[in-house]
C-alpha cells in the first residue's frame, strides 16, 4: 500500500506551499519516495531529457572538458545525478524505494545496494556531479552511494561558501536546480558566482508561483543571457490540498498569470529558464537546442 502523503500547509515564505520538511533529511531517500509518489513528482523526470541535451551541447561546444562539471543546487538525495548519468527512469526509483522487500533494510544495507545499483547502470558519458544542500544526511546518502562526487551541506543564503566547496565549484559548465527556487535566492547564486572565474550555463525549473526575475539580472550582471523556453510549462507535482491550491492561485492571479490549462489542471507548474553566455546563445538557439 503506497502511504498517503503527510503534510501541513503554510502560509509564509514559501507561498502557501505544503511543508514536507521531515522526508528531505533522512538517512536514505525512501520516505520520500513514498511521499511524493501518490503526488505524482514528476519535475526530475524533466529535469533529465533537459540536462541530457544541455550537458551534450556543452561536449560539442567544448571538446575539451572531460568530464564536464555540473553543480546541482538543491541537491537531496542526488536524484537529479541519478537521472543525467544512469540508465535508470524516475518511474524506476520510485518503484525501487517504495518496493516491500527493502522496506526492511537497515540504512546502511540500502546504502550498500544502492551503490551496487547505481554503478551497474553508469553510462559512459557521465559528468562529474557537485551537490549542494543544507540536509545533510541526504546529500550525504547520495555521496556514498556514488550518485555525488562531492557533496556539501551549506546552506548559502545564511552563510559564505568554504574553501573546499569553492573549490569543487570554480571549474562548473553548468549549474542545474529543479525545486529550490524560492529557497533560494539571488544570494546563493551571487556567492557561488565568486567562486567562478568563468560564469557557467544555468538551468533552473521555477514553479511559476515564484519570480525569477532577480536571480537573471543577477546572472545578467555576470555577462549570462536568460531566456525562458516558450510555449510549455512542466508538471511539478499535484497540489497536496485545498489550501495549497487556493495560495498558488492567489500568487498566481497577484503575478497576473493565468491559470487554464496550467495549475488549473490540479498541478503545480514550473518555466525553465536556461542562462547562457550571449555567443553561446546565437551559435545554439534554445529553440534547436531544446
Amino acid at each position: 500500500m503506497t502511504a498517503r502523503p503527510s503534510s501541513t500547509t503554510t502560509t509564509n515564505a514559501d507561498w502557501g506551499k505544503a511543508n514536507f520538511g521531515d522526508i528531505y533529511d533522512c538517512p536514505d531517500p525512501r520516505s520520500y519516495f513514498a511521499t511524493l509518489r501518490p503526488l505524482a513528482y514528476q519535475i526530475p523526470h524533466h529535469g533529465q531529457a533537459v540536462f541530457r541535451a544541455l550537458t551534450g551541447a556543452l561536449r560539442g561546444l567544448r571538446p575539451d572538458r572531460s568530464p564536464l562539471n555540473v553543480v546541482d543546487l538543491c541537491c537531496s538525495y542526488g536524484i537529479n545525478a541519478a537521472l543525467l548519468n544512469h540508465r535508470v527512469t524516475l518511474t524506476e526509483l520510485y518503484a525501487r524505494y517504495t518496493a516491500r522487500h527493502l522496506a526492511t533494510l537497515s540504512a546502511r544495507r540500502l546504502t550498500a545496494e544502492d551503490r551496487a545499483f547505481f554503478t551497474a547502470r553508469r553510462t559512459p558519458e557521465a559528468v562529474s556531479v557537485t551537490g549542494v544542500d543544507a540536509a545533510a544526511r541526504a546529500a550525504g546518502y547520495a555521496r556514498d552511494v556514488g550518485l555525488l562526487d562531492h557533496s556539501f551541506a551549506e546552506n548559502l543564503e545564511v552563510g559564505a561558501p568554504s574553501p573546499a566547496l569553492r573549490r569543487a565549484v570554480a571549474g562548473a559548465d553548468l549549474i542545474t536546480v529543479t525545486g529550490g527556487i524560492g529557497y533560494i535566492r539571488t544570494r546563493t547564486f551571487a556567492r557561488l558566482l565568486d567562486c567562478m572565474p568563468v560564469p557557467p550555463w544555468v538551468a533552473s525549473f521555477v514553479l511559476r508561483t515564484v519570480p525569477y526575475r532577480p536571480i537573471a539580472e543577477l546572472l545578467g550582471a555576470s555577462g549570462l543571457v536568460t531566456e525562458k523556453l516558450p510555449a510549455r510549462t512542466f508538471r511539478q507535482r499535484r497540489f497536496a490540498d485545498e489550501a495549497e491550491r487556493n495560495a498558488a492561485f492567489d500568487a498566481l492571479a497577484a503575478a497576473g498569470l493565468r491559470t487554464t490549462g496550467k495549475e488549473a489542471d490540479g498541478y503545480y507548474h514550473a518555466d525553465l529558464y536556461l542562462s547562457r553566455p550571449a555567443a553561446d546563445v546565437a551559435a545554439l538557439p534554445l529553440a534547436a537546442l531544446l
